[in-house]
């Protein structure tokens, strides 16, 4: 900081950079860390004193080679007070400096740093002329040296070096050069920057010339721009480290004058004068003390001054630290580093010595842990750390290791111990060793050697060993104590193990082994086992059949374990009455909830009956029935009579029955879906039952008295389960049988035998079933799976379902599941039932067959039969007599016949015409165009008569014309009236007028008018100036781009000639693209009418050869620019090959933000220069960026300054010649001639014999020369005063650059410097510099304020401030008595004003508008208030128990957005009302839509039936008659003979009308059954319906009171339910018309049946009579009549189709007349919650304005402040 204001008071600052550079390095470099306020003293790593200025206190140790006036007075000039009046001063240095006695000594002890006022009243200064001053530094002890500051008065030192001595002197080392010209002065040096931290290099930064006083010298011995990898290194230390610091100044700056001048007092302006010497660091403890006192010598009570000696600490010694203390040698003294402090540790002799010394080898040994040695161990004590005892003795573990007892003699039985007594001498568990443990023998142990060791016994003293061997197994031996007893020998067994030496498990268990009881349980499967024992080697137990394992608990491979429900009869194989099977299929996905195919619907007072034919074990079986409810709620009554062979034996387990317990009654619960009987039945193995069951009741409701009539019970199946719980498993009374017991009733084990799905048993009922089935069952079942339908040989272990094929069931896999049939190799296949033409999605088992509906045919019900088309709706082809078939989906007939077309063929085929549709006379005809079909001159695709005129008219075929097709149409050319001709496309390529006549030539075709811009005998090709492809119609005019197409081929600026076919114009060179638009790639420049141009981009510094096509612009890499790259990028310049700087230049002063591309000088404005364009140009004045143009008068002495600029310039190119000539080359003429003289004169003096002559000669030539030697004198002193002008105009120029480098170097090294000082801030370590910072601290703050009270020009702050003042106080003086009197207007209204407010209180408002009195803290107040927050920082005002305006109005938003809720779902239930209402009513009119339609079919079935009947009497009324006149005419044969010889003729006529009478008769019987047998279904169908129009007429009328009640509460709908209700009513009248109308088709179908049944017997008698030759011709009329009947059928089937749609219609009313009560109920459920809702917003409301009116008023009160 000092550097800081020093550079500012000269109008230089100091870059912000370099300053925080060398704050940082200066805490870098001290790696110094203080102790934090809470880490007490260097106990968590290195510590360093604070840092300070060493010389401070040592201005006695500071000496100086040269001192001004140490003799006496001496003169001295200073240089940059020539324009002073007084230049030169006396300095006398006799006496140390006093600012009243003695201000003129300049000692080398002025430099120490002082606070004095007049700090520059006092310096050192060198004695004048002497280039080679030394200053050094010695001091007392070992410092830490940081960096150096040198403030000089005078210029610095051209040249200087910085030396120091870590040996007191004895060797020198060079810490830095200094140099205006390092290659001069000190050669062979490395040039500044450092690239190490430890390079020693030259720097010419702070060599310069300038300043002329207060210049500084700042070195830093650790740069903090350089990296460093470990500042606690060595080599870091020992560059830090010194005892001597030497500064040599070797070279002065002068202005030139005293190479030729040697007179005093041109040397009297030369010397070394140094204002201020600052030498940083801190004493050098090596991290192991944080202070520092006063080395021996030194002054004790010097303030500020940094004391040498170390108060060490990390139990270290020294001056510095350097040795660890007496007794502290465990380890080996080092420096602390930061983390680690590397303290001495203290030598660990556990109190034995006070003596230790290190051993390195000892230090090694121990990998570095441990190296001190103990001297002259005590207390029978011996080792390195004392910590043995000596031999004989041994360490007593009671005691610690300190204490002086702790050694104590051995003590051991001679006759188990060995060796004479001797004893481990301590614990090693690695050695086996035990402190005081005797040596015993092989097999004796103890303390004392007194005992036989485990697995031995009888101790003697003749035995070698000691003790003999035991004989015990060691599996059956109880471990962990001696296997026998020590005097005997006897083996400890363990609890199931048996035997002397224990080597038998006790009977039950296996498996001798090393367990804790020696043995295992045997653990036999209580079920899968025969008998609890198992072999005492494997454990394998004695299993039942097919059982496996150890335990007998695995099933075998090809085996199961039966379910709980594995004895099941399904309903569909039962006896009984007529069962109605109903076959149910399985959805896919789904689980069933059923066995077998299906069930059986069982209806009240029908019974069953399950043929069980054995079971597995003679025990009580609980009967469980499966079914399904048919209604909701449904109830049933049930009972089951078990029909035994014969009586029951008394010796048997069923003995104690009765016959009573043979017939079970059971009750089927609502909702329940099986059925156990209440009591058991008891069965035996091998005896045959009959179980009947019967259902004796059934209802809809929970209430068994109430009546019901319904559909019944679907029976699914009939299981007998096990009653397992008295199988001796669960009641043997032992406590495995209870637990079993208890788990299985726990886990309710028996639900798996209650419902057909099966999931895996939970992990403890497990065990138990599959013990319990092989129990029951004696082991496991075989699974005897189907080789035909299963995909293997082995089931599941658990029930033993077999893996079936697809489509095949049951647990063997034998069955084809329902919709399946076909059981075979391959499984089942799927019946695949159409479901529009198949009654259901079953089929036969074996065929496949479906049960098709009426017209449906085929296998699967899925098509018509041959001559019928509309499945599933299947009617007659309408081929109009000319096809036998059609399309199955369409209708559309198939093989038209006599030159028909079409769906039905009712037309014609092309060439032919006529009506087909017709019977007679539609015959199709051949077009006569001119000729028919088939001809070689028929024109005509087709043609028709002309209703009115009656001519037939041609449609000729394309090209040509004419009434017959006989001429060429227009575009077409040749003679078609010649056999063989025809007519042609004229081949114009598309491109004439087809209806124009002229074309092209009719008879030759040849092209005549060409369109489309083409021209040709064929317009195959495009005009000129056109292209594209004529045949096409596709020529385009050449679009050709005048820049890019060569200008011979456009006649005109709008017309191009291009390639008639691609349309390529013809480019200049370069360009491409059909229209020459565009430049070849790697070329731009279109514009320039002459071709492309190449983009030229340079090879390496562009990212292809592409360039923009406009502007030619490259794509350039980072970091270089130009058109082609071959520069630097944009605001750069320089050499890109080298090296691009960015443009430093001021934007305030420039035109433009490039600069030059070479040479970096910025393009100014005009009257601003400078390289930054950042200074006023020549001829304007002013502060940049504002500069004005100067005086007129300026251009005159421009010209005298530029007359100089080209003298110096000269001089200049003069000097450059005198570099090349040397400086004795422009005399060297004059000095030649002058030597000769010279040798005249030596001659002339050198003889002997002088003569006059000879001596005029003499005085002659020495005159000459004295006068020759003048002029060049003068000549050579004139050249010394340019040449200082020349080097003062060169320094200035060189230091402007210099100061340019210095700024550019700045601006390079501060990335560098922020980045390094993080990482030299991780290293420094700051606890030990916080003096130093603290002082430093302290010193820039006076800096500053030093700095901030200084000028840097005029006019300067501190005038601009003073003038400032006096404005100010003038101000002040005429404003300070209104001031005063406003200022105390002001003072009263505020006394008044924060009276009257103490007097206010919120308390009233915050409880009526938060709900809790205003003067309750926040933290407490439950309501909040003013004030108060939440811990969001919200605002907190009211709350859920709070009664407050907020809270109410947060309460009634809550309610009213709840309420809006509740309206809108009220209104969509409203709407979805209405629309189900609409709904309702658009069914109800499709019922009355289909009734009507039904009734219309019945009336003209009565009809055909009653024509019939009519016909049908008066033919048998006609054969009659003709029969009764021919039997009678039988008499006289021979007459008849003679006379019917004309009238056999007759008679074979009248047979004929016979046979088609017959015929007739048959067609009408057929007709009549059918229609009986029709309207039977339909009187039954009529029945059904009545009863359910009954039910509907029921139902509205309790539709009708619904919709009254729902248009009492909801007038809105009451239009569309009062039109439902008419709707209904309508209905009701139409039904009641139907029922009326179906009664009477009844009477006439009676009526036609009894009519048909009288023309039967007629018929039958004409049978007889006419049987003979009539026979054949009768079956052909039977097989016509069948063939009539299938019409009658399907008005059967039509009818039954009829009947379902008005059930369905029937249900569908009463579904939704029940939906509207349900959405009537939640109608009025919404009404009264909105009356509810509506009553609260009434209060809330009500709440809501007492409220607001309240606040109204008191915000009335606030505003009027009342």
């Amino acid at each position: 900081m000092e550097l800081t204001s020093r550079e500012r008071g000269r109008g230089q600052p100091l870059p912000w950079e370099l300053r925080l550079g060398l704050l940082l390095s200066v805490l870098a470099a001290t790696l110094a860390q203080a102790p934090a306020p809470d880490v007490p003293g260097c106990s968590r790593g290195s510590c360093y004193p604070a840092t300070g200025d060493l010389l401070v206190g040592r201005a006695d140790r500071l000496t100086a080679s040269s001192t001004c006036g140490l003799n006496g007075p001496q003169p001295y000039c200073i240089v940059s007070h020539l324009q002073d009046e007084k230049k030169c001063f006396l300095c006398d240095s006799r006496r140390p400096f006093s600012a009243r006695d003695n201000p003129h000594s300049h000692r080398i002890q002025n430099v120490v740093t002082s606070f004095a006022p007049q700090r520059r009243a006092a310096w050192w200064q060198s004695e004048n002329g002497i280039p080679a001053v030394t200053i050094q530094l010695d001091l007392e002890a070992e410092f830490h040296f940081t960096h150096l500051i040198m403030t000089f008065k005078t210029f610095r030192p051209a040249a200087m070096l910085v030396e120091r001595s870590a040996d007191f002197g004895r060797t020198w080392h060079v810490y830095r050069y200094f140099s205006y010209d390092c290659g001069a002065d000190f050669p062979g040096v490395p040039l500044a920057p450092p690239r190490h931290w430890d390079d020693v290099v030259c720097e010419s930064r702070y060599s310069e010339i300038e300043p002329s006083t207060e210049g500084e010298v700042i070195y830093r011995v650790l740069d903090p721009a350089i990296p460093i990898p470990d500042p606690y290194s060595s080599r870091i230390q020992n560059l830090l480290k010194i005892t001597n610091l030497r500064v040599n100044l070797t070279r002065l700056h002068t202005l030139g004058d005293n190479l030729l001048d040697p007179r005093r007092e041109i040397r009297e302006k030369y010397y070394y004068a140094l204002y201020e010497l600052v030498v940083r660091g801190n004493c050098f403890c090596y991290g192991h003390a944080s202070e520092c006192a006063p080395a021996p010598g030194a002054p004790a009570h010097a303030e500020g001054m940094v004391h040498g000696a170390c108060i060490c600490k990390h139990n270290t010694r020294g001056l510095n630290c350097e040795q660890c203390q007496d007794f502290y040698r465990d380890l080996p003294w080092r420096p602390a580093e930061d983390g680690h402090s590397h303290a001495c540790r203290k030598c660990e002799c556990h109190g034995h010595t006070h003596s230790c010394h290190f051993d390195m080898a000892v230090y090694l040994a121990s990998g570095n842990v441990s190296g001190g040695v103990c001297d002259g161990c005590q207390h029978n004590t011996a080792g390195r750390h004392c910590e043995l005892c000596r031999p004989f003795f041994y360490r007593d573990p009671t005691k610690d290791l300190r204490d002086p007892a702790v050694c104590r003699s051995c003590d051991c039985d001679p006759m188990g111990s060995q060796d004479g007594g001797r004893c481990d001498s301590h614990d090693d568990p690695a050695l086996g060793l035990v402190s005081g443990q005797c040596r015993c023998k092989e097999h004796v142990v103890g303390t004392r050697c007194q005992q036989c060791r485990d697995g031995f016994f009888g101790l003697s003293i003749s035995d070698r060993l000691g003790c003999r061997r035991c004989q015990c197994n060691a599996r059956g031996t109880v471990p962990g104590s001696t296997p026998c007893d020590p005097n005997s020998g006897s083996c400890y067994c363990k609890r199931l193990v048996t035997g002397r030496g224990c080597d038998r498990c006790l009977p039950g268990h296996w498996g001798l082994s090393h367990d804790l009881l020696g043995c295992r349980p045997c653990d036999c499967d209580v079920g899968g086992a025969l008998d609890p024992q198992c072999d005492e080697g494997t454990g394998q137990c004695h299993c039942r059949q097919h059982m496996v394992g150890r335990r007998c608990e695995q099933v075998q491979p090809g085996y199961f374990r039966p379910f709980l429900d594995h004895l099941i009869w399904e309903a569909e194989d039962t006896r009984g009455q007529v069962l109605d099977v109903v076959e149910r299929l399985v959805t896919p996905g789904e689980t069933p909830s059923w066995t077998g195919s299906g069930f059986v619907r069982l209806q009240e007072g029908q019974t069953l009956e399950f043929l069980v034919a054995s079971v597995p074990k003679a025990m009580d079986y609980d009967l469980l029935l499966r079914l399904e409810p048919q209604v909701p709620e449904q109830w049933a009554e049930l009972e089951l009579i078990v029909q035994r062979p014969g009586p029951v034996p008394a010796h048997s387990l069923c003995g104690h029955l009765v016959p009573k317990d043979d017939r079970i009654q059971g009750t089927l619960q609502p909702h329940a879906r099986y059925l156990i009987f209440p009591n058991p039945v008891c069965l035996e193995p091998g005896i045959s039952y009959k179980l009947h069951l019967k259902l004796v009741r059934t209802g809809g409701s929970a209430q068994p008295e109430t009546p019901y009539s319904g559909p019944g019970l679907l029976i699914d199946s009939l299981v007998l389960l096990p009653r397992v719980l008295v199988l001796e498993m669960f009641s043997g009374g032992d406590a495995a049988a209870l637990e079993r017991q208890a788990t299985f009733e726990r886990y309710q084990c028996h639900e798996e035998g209650l419902v057909p799905s099966k999931t895996s048993p939970s992990e403890a009922c497990a065990p138990l079933l599959i013990s319990l089935s092989t129990l029951i069952y004696n082991g496991a079942l075989p699974c005897q799976c189907n080789p035909q339908g299963s995909l293997s040989s082995e089931c599941n272990p658990h029930g033993g379902q077999c893996l079936c094929k697809p489509g095949v069931v049951g647990r063997r896999c034998d069955l084809c599941a329902p919709g399946y049939y076909g059981f075979g190799p391959t499984g089942c296949q799927a019946c695949q039932c159409s479901h529009e033409g198949a009654l259901s999605s079953l089929c036969e088992k074996t065929s496949g067959q479906c049960l098709c509906r009426t017209g449906a045919f085929g296998l699967r019900c899925d098509r018509c039969q041959r001559g019928q088309w509309g499945f599933p709706s299947c009617r007659p082809c309408v081929c109009n007599g000319h096809a036998d078939e059609c399309n199955t989906h369409t209708g559309a007939c198939l093989g038209c016949r006599d030159h028909t077309g079409g769906e039905h063929c009712e037309r014609c085929i092309a060439g032919f015409h006529g009506d087909p549709r017709l019977p007679y006379g539609g015959q199709c005809r051949p077009c006569p165009c001119p000729e028919g079909p088939g001809s070689q001159r028929h024109f005509a695709t087709s043609c028709h008569q002309d209703e009115y005129s009656q001519q037939i008219v041609c449609h000729c075929r394309a090209g040509y014309t004419g009434l017959r097709c006989e001429a060429c149409a227009p575009g077409h050319f040749g003679d078609p009236s010649r056999p063989g001709g025809r007519c042609q496309l004229c081949e114009c390529s598309g491109n004439i007028d087809p209806m124009d006549p002229d074309a092209c030539d009719p008879h030759t075709g040849q092209c005549l008018r060409c369109l489309h811009h083409t021209e040709g005998p064929h317009c195959a090709h495009c005009k000129p100036g056109f292209h594209g492809q004529a045949a096409r119609q596709s020529c385009h005019r050449c679009t050709c781009n005048l820049l890019g197409t060569n200008p011979q081929q456009c006649p005109s600026p709008d017309q191009c000639h291009c390639d008639p076919s691609s349309g390529q114009c013809p480019c200049l060179p370069n360009v491409q693209g059909p229209s020459c638009d565009r430049c070849a790639p790697n070329f731009w420049n279109l514009t320039s009418g002459h071709g492309c141009q190449p983009c030229a981009c340079h090879p390496s510094r562009a990212r292809g050869p592409t360039c923009n096509e406009f502007t030619g612009q490259c794509h350039c890499r980072a970091g270089f620019g130009g058109r082609t790259c071959s520069e630097c990028q944009e605001l750069h310049w320089g050499d890109p090959g080298l090296q691009c700087h960015a443009c430093d230049c001021d934007s305030r002063g420039i035109d433009t933000p490039q600069c030059h591309r070479f040479t970096g000088h910025c393009s100014c404005r005009p009257g601003v220069s400078g390289v930054r364009c950042d200074q006023c140009a020549r001829g304007f004045s002013g502060i940049f960026p504002a500069c004005h143009p100067c005086h007129a008068c300026f251009g005159d002495w421009d010209r005298v300054v530029q007359d100089l600029a080209a003298r110096t310039q000269r001089l200049e190119q003069r000097a450059q010649e005198l570099q090349q000539t040397g400086v004795l080359g422009a005399f060297e003429s004059s000095f030649w001639h002058m030597q000769e003289k010279l040798g005249i004169v030596q001659g002339i003096v050198g003889a002997r014999n002088t003569s006059a002559a000879s001596t005029a000669q003499l005085v002659e030539a020495t005159e000459e020369l004295r006068r020759e030697i003048g002029e060049a004198t003068e000549h050579l002193t004139q050249l010394e005063a340019d040449l200082t002008d020349v080097q003062d105009e060169n320094f200035n120029a060189n230091h402007a650059l210099s100061g340019l480098e210095r700024d550019r170097l700045a601006l390079n090294l501060t990335l560098r410097q922020l980045d390094q000082h993080l990482d030299l801030l991780k290293h420094s370590n700051f606890l030990g510099a916080y003096d130093s910072i603290r002082h430093a601290h302290s010193q820039s703050a006076e800096a500053e304020r030093r700095a901030n009270t200084s000028a840097l020009a005029v006019p300067s702050p501190v005038s601009n401030s003073a003038s400032a003042r006096h404005r100010t106080e003038a101000l002040m003086d005429a404003q300070k008595e209104d001031f005063n009197s406003k200022h105390m207007a002001n003072q009263r209204a505020l006394g008044k004003l924060s009276a009257h407010t103490h007097t206010l209180s919120l308390t009233d408002i915050n409880e009526l508008v938060c709900g809790a009195p205003g003067d309750a803290p926040c933290a407490t107040s439950p309501c909040g208030g003013a004030g108060c927050r939440d811990e969001d920082g919200q605002p907190r005002c009211g709350g859920l128990s709070c009664n407050g305006a907020a809270a109410t109005a947060d309460l009634a938003l809550g309610r009213a957005r709840h309420t809006q809720a509740e309206l809108q779902r009220a209104l969509a239930e409203g709407g979805s009302i209405l629309s189900r209402v609409a709904e309702t009513r658009r069914q109800a009119s499709e019922a009355q839509q289909r009734a009507q339609a039904a009734l219309d079919k019945a009336n003209a079935s009565r009809g055909q039936v009653e024509q019939a009947n009519q016909e049908l009497q008066e033919l048998i009324q006609s054969v009659k008659d003709f029969l009764n006149q021919r039997v009678r005419s039988l008499a006289d044969v021979d007459a008849i003979l003679a006379r019917t010889v004309g009238d056999v003729r007759r008679a074979e006529q009248l047979l004929q009308d016979a046979r088609r009478a017959r015929s007739w008769a048959e067609d009408e019987k057929q007709k009549a059954e059918t229609v009986q047998a029709a309207l039977e279904e339909a009187q039954r169908a009529q029945g059904i319906a009545q009863g359910a129009i009954r039910g509907a007429v029921a139902d509205t009328r309790d539709t009708e009171q619904t919709l009254y009640q729902v248009q009492e509460r909801m007038a809105g709908a009451e239009r569309a339910l009062s039109s439902a209700g008419e709707r209904a009513r309508q209905l009701d009248a139409l039904l009641e018309a139907l029922k009326l109308k179906r009664a009477g088709n009844s009477l006439a179908a009676s009526t036609a049946e009894e009519t048909a049944g009288s023309a039967q017997g007629r018929a039958q008698e004409a049978e007889q009579l006419l049987r003979g030759p009539l026979g054949d011709q009768y079956q052909t009329v039977k097989a016509l009549a069948e063939r009539k009947a299938q019409g009658v059928l399907a008005a059967q089937a039509r009818a039954e189709q009829l009947r379902d749609e008005a059930r369905d219609l029937l249900q569908a009313a009463q579904d939704k007349l029940q939906r509207l009560q349900e959405l009537e109920g939640t109608y009025e459920e919404n009404e009264r919650a909105l009356e509810s809702k509506a009553a609260q917003l009434d209060g809330l409301e009500a709440r809501m304005r007492s409220v607001l009116q309240a606040i109204n008023l008191q915000v009335q009160i606030y505003n009027t402040c009342q």
